[in-house]
């Protein structure tokens, strides 16, 4: 098997949403070959999620998670196409996981889309003010601003966020995966996190 790089990690992983482990494998078995690799990943069922995105999710639950004798506590709704799956074990234990993990990483938001774009900008503009300060040429301020933005965005939108149990994987990663076992869209529809004092 060869060795491949961070870098076609990265660039897979970007292209398919998947976790680095099964991007990994997938290269290694393809020899570090682009295409093989996502001939396998599909062929593996790892993309199916992708596929059913489309699809009406008009189940699912509700579920809620406290921590700490009460100091937080964590309200979630997710969605599924069919009541069937609503009371599937392994459907339960991922809200119940995800919950969990917006009680640990306090996201504010569920995705990017959410951000208000006047935060965003009021970001944006104290990176800019930081890298000029720090004396950065201004062609690759921008450039570095966008870094600085996915980072941002990694720590305060549920889906972008590294998984409190396996840094390696996002939520969203994490919710692709389940669709794929499932077979079903899986709609992680919102979420409130409550804690005392905040």
């Amino acid at each position: 098997m060869s060795k491949v790089s961070i870098l076609e990690i990265s660039k897979l992983r970007e292209e398919t949403g998947l976790g680095i482990v099964e991007i990994k494998k997938a290269l290694e078995k393809a020899d570090g070959n682009h295409d093989k690799a996502v001939l396998i990943l599909r062929e593996s069922g790892a993309m199916k999620a992708e596929k059913k995105a489309d699809r009406a999710a008009n189940f699912g639950i509700v579920d809620s998670y406290i921590h700490g004798e009460g100091r937080i506590g964590v309200l979630i709704e997710v969605l599924s196409e069919t009541d069937f799956v609503a009371r599937n074990q392994d459907f339960k234990n991922f809200v119940h996981e995800v919950a969990l993990h917006i009680a640990a990483a306090a996201p504010r938001y569920l995705s990017r889309d959410q951000v208000d774009k006047e935060e965003i900008e009021k970001e944006k503009k104290i990176y800019r003010q930081q890298l000029k300060n720090e004396g950065k040429p201004a062609a690759m301020i921008e450039k570095i601003i966008e870094g600085k933005m996915k980072r941002y965005f990694s720590e305060i939108c549920l889906l972008e966020q590294n998984y409190i149990k396996n840094p390696d994987q996002t939520i969203e990663n994490l919710l692709h995966e389940k669709i794929s076992m499932i077979g079903e869209n899986i709609i992680i529809k919102r979420f409130a996190r409550f804690e005392i004092g905040c």
